[in-house]
């Protein structure tokens, strides 16, 4: 057996098969393309679903890879055993209809046994396969030469991972000896047992059938091949090693994770844990960030989200209390950099994610421990079991993860009702969906509108006013043929210029009328058919099926429309130029008034980025670029380099919005003929909407002039207020009145620490000693927090040997701070005085072990707080 690098295996898998006449195909991307079957991409045949079920047929039928994926199904398991993992790479090869099961095994014998390429012995070697494929049995025994003993009948042999292709399998299993376990079939010390000696190194999948959403199983087109081979476990076996957290993948991990955290990987127990965890994350972190995936609520960003926590959590147990994660991902770009580029190449925006989100969990770790302590502490003196209540409100109050909350409670023995937990984030998710309910939205039941056949054409793009016919009429939930002034009516146009709502940008309002009736048209959405239904309330006269009439839409908001819809395709191109092309559209509202565009992206903007995106708005507004819209084929679409938005569904022949060279976007919308016609485009506010995503809101044209106008006033105003002539006077002005306001609060800060020391008199005679510490645990009278700190700074000159706690109600709040010299550390911390003190003002608080403070909310528990505090320290 050859001792190889990891980049040598996954090298040496794929010249072989080239020299099989395989075409290499890519890794794909973790984020799955036009596949909503799938949160990752989790192995590698994942990503050739479309030739394997006849969507398309590949360039060559025998295709090799080297897949990354992620799999997230058992995320508890990985750090306690010898070999899960969440990212992995999948080595494969792969037939379309070619060869099949004797070919398939020839290869992987040849592969593994050959001096050229693996060179292991073909007498540590043993095979699996499924009792009843006995063509497979033929093939190793007669074929290979493999003896009958070390073919073993498994009736799990059969690939399925839900949905996509499926079939019998045979594994390759490799002896790796006596000191991993004696032979012993009780214990299942036999290929395909649960143990460490019997390694199962490939898994040859014999594609015949596909299993299809509904689970039921049809024959595919052509018979197909699909291996897998897990280069981590290869890689442990090449380099001969225990486990595979020990190959050349893993080391450079752990060893820069020991330099940060001052313990060796496996000095104990806690300490292998904590090291596989944090190597194992890190990579799959890495990779899907670098992919397109951001930390979230939800979705594969919340599998992202937990992963980083559960790292962060583990990295406690090796005295790591500060974000480091984010160091780690240089390492693993340098290990990966020969095969996957991509996370060198985004090292530093995937640095600066990992960062923020760490930073941000440390805080929610030390609020949410300390609450989940005494949670723990209350369980262990009566059930054993933390409540589902607490549970939910530790998650959802606190943003602290239920999955974390689970395993400490594992750790101390406990168990969490998970029920309760679970009808608390439906009943959660109920009152979300109820809140989201539209009141006014459309009553009828969706078996009528499916009844609705009739053909209509939007003509929309060209017109804005049509004559045409109504063709169904619905009124109270039932197909009328007329109806009557006042009363509220959907109907189907057989041609229509109204937009219905769809792709961000709303529908278009206006009149449906004749002679003898007029219909205000409020609502415009799409029918089950695909029809535009529209909504309205008859103004005037009668309305009959068939009526000829004419549509018009509200000229004025349709033309702010287009404007609006136009400028979020200029600012999307704009914000990838800014900030990067991780940034990718997260949803967009397009109305008459005003846009909102939600991006994804890790922070906040800074006030230079926001001004850079809007002059770069302005500037393609003000180069008067044709918009040119047309209709092409996909193929030819992704060719102009026109960019989908993620999440979209898109048919064979798209609409492509180009205003070439700035952006090309494929959109359904409605636009404007040239960028001029926006006249004006100004950002009125950038915020978060959830971890990862950020929300631009901006008016254009007629909306920013008079948004500018109204600012242009208020400045205005204050010119006057401030008593300047000239505009470049009155910046100057402001800050000196922030000068002098800043003195003047100096000087009363002055005045009230002069009055608080004349009513506290000598402090040092109210020194007391207590359990052999000076302490002094008084309230004094400040006029806020910041002041209650700088009497405390004052005392602290004046008693540099004693333990100081303060406490004042200011407002009706209570404040409080405690410092214990760095001397008696060791025996009293200013922390836990404020932990134990605070809750009795129905506060908390925290600190340091010589400083800390808190707050609460019952000034009338002050006395009895001070009185506790005196008590807690004799008990020292």
């Amino acid at each position: 057996m050859k001792n190889l690098k990891a980049s040598e295996i996954r090298q040496n898998f794929i010249d072989y098969f080239v020299e099989q006449g395989h075409m290499v195909e890519p890794s794909a991307l973790l984020v799955p393309i036009d596949d909503d079957s799938l949160l990752w991409i989790n192995s590698g045949v994942a990503t050739l679903k479309k030739y394997f079920d006849g969507r398309e047929t590949p360039k060559k039928p025998r295709i090799v890879n080297s897949q990354k994926a992620i799999r997230t199904n058992d995320i508890e398991n990985v750090g306690f055993t010898a070999r899960h993992h969440t990212f992995f790479e999948m080595l494969g090869n792969f037939s379309i209809g070619d060869y099949f099961k004797k070919e398939a095994i020839e290869f992987a014998w040849a592969f593994l046994t050959n001096e050229k390429w693996m060179a292991m012995d073909p007498k540590r070697l043993y095979v699996t396969i499924h009792p009843e494929d006995r063509e497979a049995y033929k093939i190793w025994n007669e074929d290979i030469g493999l003896e009958e003993s070390r073919i073993i009948r498994i009736e799990g042999n059969f690939w399925d991972i839900g949905e996509g292709p499926s079939g019998p399998n045979t594994e390759i299993f490799y002896d790796r000896g006596d000191q991993f376990g004696q032979d012993d079939p009780a214990e299942e010390m036999y290929p395909g047992g649960e143990n460490e000696r019997f390694l199962e190194v490939w898994n040859l999948v014999f594609s015949e059938f596909n299993h299809n959403k509904d689970h039921t199983y049809t024959p595919l087109p052509n018979k197909n091949i699909d291996t897998g081979m897990g280069l981590e476990r290869m890689a442990s076996i090449a380099q001969n090693v225990r486990t595979n957290y020990e190959t050349d993948l893993f080391m450079p991990i752990i060893n820069e994770v020991e330099k940060v955290s001052g313990k060796k990987y496996l000095e104990k127990d806690t300490y292998v844990v904590a090291f596989k965890v944090i190597s194992d994350h890190i990579r799959t972190i890495s990779f899907a960030i670098a992919d397109g995936a951001l930390p979230a609520n939800e979705g594969r960003g919340y599998v992202l989200r937990r992963l980083l926590r559960r790292a962060v959590r583990f990295s406690q147990s090796l005295d790591i209390n500060e974000p480091f994660m984010y160091k780690l991902v240089d390492i693993v770009a340098d290990i990966m950099e020969p095969y996957y580029p991509n996370v060198k190449e985004k090292a530093d925006f995937i640095k600066r994610v990992i960062k923020s989100e760490e930073e941000r969990f440390h805080e929610t770790l030390e609020e949410g421990l300390a609450i989940l302590n005494n949670l723990i502490a209350k369980a262990k003196s009566t059930t054993n079991e933390i409540s589902g209540k607490d549970a939910f409100k530790l998650y959802d109050t606190y943003g602290f993860p239920v999955e974390l909350t689970e395993e400490i409670a594992t750790q101390e023995n406990l168990s969490v009702d998970m029920n309760t937990f679970e009808d608390e984030m439906q009943k959660q998710r109920d009152r979300a969906r109820q809140a989201r309910q539209n009141s006014q939205s459309m009553q009828v039941q969706s078996d009528i509108l499916k009844k609705i056949t009739t053909e209509s054409q939007f003509v929309g793009y060209d017109v804005m006013d049509q004559k045409t016919f109504i063709t169904d009429i619905i009124y109270n939930g039932n197909f009328v043929n007329e109806a009557e002034a006042g009363e509220i009516i959907y109907f189907i146009l057989k041609e229509t210029p109204f937009y219905a709502v769809s792709g961000g940008q709303v529908a278009d309002e206006g009149t449906i009328s004749n002679e003898q009736f007029e219909i205000k048209v409020t609502e415009v959405t799409k029918a089950p058919n695909g029809q535009n239904l529209h909504k309205g309330e008859i103004q005037f006269g009668t309305v009959k099926k068939n009526d000829e009439v004419l549509a018009s839409v509200n000229h004025v908001e349709r033309r702010d429309i287009k404007k609006n819809h136009s400028a979020t395709h200029l600012l999307h191109a704009a914000l990838k130029e800014v900030l990067g092309d991780h940034v990718n559209q997260a949803g967009s509202l397009v109305e008459a008034e005003r846009l909102r565009f939600d991006f994804t992206h890790f922070g906040p903007l800074t006030q230079d980025e926001i001004d850079h995106v809007e002059r770069r708005v302005n500037e393609e507004i003000w180069n008067s670029i044709d918009v040119n819209i047309q209709e092409m084929p996909i193929a030819e679409a992704k060719k102009l380099g026109a960019m989908a938005l993620f999440g979209e569904k898109y048919g064979d022949v798209v609409r492509v919005v180009n205003m070439a060279p700035f952006s090309i976007e494929l959109c359904g919308g409605i636009h404007v003929n040239n960028t001029s016609e926006i006249g004006l485009f100004k950002i009125v506010s950038e915020s978060g909407t959830g971890a990862g995503v950020r929300r631009i809101e901006a008016f254009t044209g007629k909306s920013a002039f008079l948004y500018l106008e109204t600012i242009q006033e208020q400045f205005n105003a204050v010119k006057a207020q401030v008593k300047v002539k000239s505009d470049d006077q009155v910046l100057d002005k402001v800050i000196q009145m922030q000068v002098d306001e800043k003195e003047l609060s100096k000087q009363l800060e002055q005045r009230n620490k002069e009055i608080t020391t004349l009513k506290m008199g000598d402090i040092t005679n109210q020194v007391e000693d207590i359990n052999g510490f000076k302490v002094l645990a008084t309230e004094v009278e400040v006029a806020n927090a910041k002041a209650i700190r700088e009497t405390m700074d004052d005392f602290k000159s004046k008693l540099q040997d004693a333990i100081i706690i303060l406490i004042s109600n200011i407002d009706g709040k209570v404040s409080l701070v405690a410092t214990v010299p760095k001397e008696l550390t060791d025996s009293v911390k200013a922390g836990d005085i404020i932990k134990n003190m605070a809750p009795i003002v129905g506060g908390k608080g925290g600190g340091r072990p010589d400083m800390a403070q808190g707050g609460g909310t019952q000034p009338e528990n002050i006395t009895e707080s001070l009185r506790f505090i005196k008590d807690y320290i004799k008990s020292l």
